[in-house]
Parts: structure tokens; sequence; C-alpha cells
């Protein structure tokens, strides 16, 4: 997306890019009809969604990197009253992001872009 594309704010005050902006994006670039370039979005998000799901490794060339790790169960304990609780196994999603992405956005961070 340029950096004059609009972001919406998150009910915590940041911004946030969404499917729709994403698909204006793709309008706006490519040259697709509007409906087209939502559905190619769509077809992206869904292709990784389900990749993820598969548990295959999803390597975006420049971007990062997208995988899912099991989680063994381990014993956490409740803030407020310092009980012992189990946290049961589960399946996360990391995010690696490439060494092109790490220095772009330091770049953006110290003026230098």
């Amino acid at each position: 997306m340029s950096e004059d594309t609009e972001t919406s704010l998150d009910e915590s005050g940041h911004n946030t890019v969404t499917r729709a902006q994403l698909s204006e994006a793709v309008y706006q670039e490519v040259g697709l009809s509007r409906n087209e370039s939502a559905d190619l979005v769509e077809a992206v998000l869904d292709e990784i969604s389900d990749a993820l799901a598969r548990g295959e490794i999803v390597k975006i060339s420049s971007f990062g990197s997208f995988q899912v790790r099991q989680k063994g169960q381990r014993v956490g304990r409740n803030p407020k009253t310092g009980e012992e609780v189990p946290i049961l196994p589960r399946r996360v999603l990391v995010f690696r992001a490439s060494h092109v992405l790490k220095d772009r956005i330091n770049e953006r961070l110290h003026g230098e872009a």
C-alpha cells in the first residue's frame, strides 16, 4: 500500500489496515475491478490460512514467515489469587519478520526513508 493510503484506527487508537483497504490498494495498483481486487485479496488470505491450518510454514519473500507451533501443557498462576491453574496444550501462530521488513521498519523509525 502506498504511504498516502488511509488506515483505520482500532479500539486502542492504533492504525490498522483492513481487508477493504488492501482490496482498494490492489484496485489502484493493479487495475483489476474492485470486485476482482476483493476476490484476489480474499483468495490470498484464504490460501495463507489454509496452509497454516494444515501445519505448513508460509514464507513470503522480503516480508516474513508464518508458522504454527505447538505449545505444551504448563502450570500458570491466577494473578489475583495466586492459585496455580493448568494451561492446556494449544497451537499458536508465530510471525517472524524478514531482515528486509525489519530494516524498512527501522528506517521509518529513524526517519531515514
